[in-house]
């Protein structure tokens, strides 16, 4: 008896091992398709299923990959200060713009429906940041204090500025005049086109005709539907227009759509999976006592702008998706590359100012080479630091050459991007000078000069007689 229970536990035992050993051996596989066969594969002949399928795969891959590793969640959270500060101010400025219009008294259920997962406390912080805003006497402020209120409100537009552009790898930022003019005209233009189109909406659906046709089934219950999506719609709508306007690049319309689809659906379901914790979850209120609230509040904020973010990552790999790999892609210019982007970046542009033509921007040389944006911005900002080309105020920036093509010789050009980037911590002149060392150097500058035989921008693009 006990001999043929201890065999039933060693079988059990070997059973368990068995069991183990072939679940670690089939989730290494699965690793290993993951971060390496999955990118292996040519989709190039397969069905359009199949690419699908795959692209999504590794999309999903991606998104996860930047959410695991952090920085996203770091950028949420520094959102999440600036929202408190700017908050009041945001709803104050927009409640001055609407109270011409006299549609004011429709942010507290707009703003009810964005802190709907807190709860029913949600409520009663709706009713008391309202409360809030209206005790914001914005005529009473004084130039100092209206001054101090648009510049929080900037502020917080600027800080998602940097956000999307860290997500598209992208340096520069608008100008400072451009700053204030497009930020300002999306925050007193933006409420005023969202509530002319829930007006619209509401005019449209109490017409005769329309509810007449409303009476008749089949059409109520698609009117039904269709009243019930409004507002996911208007959220998807909000998304799709912030990244296609925020970042500082040109984003395409069908890229943000997607992204914003994608950030609209997990927004709305995080929501719901949010109000339902809350519901379930009494001891957050017994810990935190009055201060619950807030940290719920916090908490919905960083979930809020983290999905945000997600959705400006989904935008990016579908307009970049040369960027879709199993490790993020640093762009890395090794000196032979970025001597002659710089040359050629500056034969483009010297080339259509000599023939009077449309200057280039940042996004026409990066399309027109096919080299990424992030390695086109670093080259024409060296350009623009060495004082060889300079940016017009137009919205984008097109580049122009600082001074005559006739005046720019290649062998100064060549020798400015060669020294670009050095820093006063370590530069040429810091590095110890060892004779053999610098006889192969003064060779190397002299071979250069030679080869190069003071020849100018101007006579580079007076002799191409190809097309561009």
């Amino acid at each position: 008896m006990a001999g043929g229970f201890c065999r039933i536990i060693g079988f059990g035992g070997a059973v368990a091992r068995w069991r183990k050993y072939a679940m670690s051996d089939l989730w290494k596989k699965f690793y290993d398709w993951l971060t390496a066969g999955l990118w292996d594969i040519d989709t190039r002949g397969l069905p359009k299923w199949r690419r699908l399928g795959i692209y999504s795969v590794r999309m999903a891959y991606v998104v996860v990959r930047e959410l695991v590793q952090g920085d996203l969640a770091l950028r949420a959270m520094s959102l999440v200060y600036t929202t408190l500060l700017s908050l009041v101010p945001l709803l104050a400025v927009s409640f001055s713009v609407l109270k011409a219009f006299g549609v004011h008294n429709q942010i507290e259920p707009l703003l009810y429906n964005f802190l709907t997962p807190l709860g029913p406390k949600g409520a009663d912080l709706a009713a008391r940041i309202v409360e809030f805003v209206e005790n914001v006497k914005v005529g009473v402020l004084g130039s100092l204090g209206l001054a101090m209120l648009i510049y929080t409100v900037v502020s917080l537009m600027e800080k998602i500025e940097r956000s999307f552009n860290w997500v598209w790898r992208i340096e520069r930022m608008r100008g400072l005049g451009q700053r204030f003019s497009s930020y300002l005209t999306v925050i007193m233009i933006g409420p005023v086109l969202v509530f002319t189109a829930l007006g619209i909406t509401a005019s449209v659906m109490s017409h005769s005709l329309v509810q007449q046709m409303v009476a008749i089934e089949p059409v109520g219950t698609v009117f039904l539907w269709a009243g019930k999506l409004v507002p996911y719609v208007l959220v998807w709508a909000a998304f799709t227009f912030l990244y296609h306007f925020m970042p500082n690049t040109r984003v395409k319309v069908a890229a943000a759509a997607l992204g914003g689809l994608f950030a609209a659906v997990l927004w709305q379901t995080t929501g719901w999976l949010f109000a339902a914790f809350i519901a379930s979850s009494a001891r957050y209120a017994a810990i935190y006592s009055s201060f619950a609230i807030l940290v719920v509040l916090l908490i919905w904020l960083y979930l809020s702008w983290l999905i945000l973010l997600l959705g400006a990552q989904v935008t990016f790999y579908v307009q970049q998706p040369q960027y879709l790999s199993a490790q993020r892609v640093k762009v890395v210019l090794s000196n032979r590359l970025r001597e002659r982007l710089a040359l050629t970046v500056m034969f483009l542009i010297g080339y259509s100012h000599y023939h009077d033509r449309q200057p280039w921007t940042l996004d026409g040389l990066a399309e027109h080479l096919a080299v990424p944006a992030e390695a086109m911005e670093r080259v024409l900002g060296i350009l623009e630091s060495c004082h060889y080309v300079v940016t017009t105020s137009d919205e984008p920036p097109a580049y122009l050459p600082a001074r005559d093509i006739e005046t720019i010789q290649l062998t100064e050009l060549y020798g400015a991007v060669r020294r670009a980037e050095e820093s006063r911590l370590l530069n040429y002149q810091r590095v110890p000078r060892l004779p053999p060392v610098e006889a192969v150097v003064e060779r190397l500058d002299g071979a250069a000069g030679a080869a190069l035989d003071e020849e100018n921008l101007k006579s580079l693009v007076v002799a191409y007689r190809g097309q561009i």
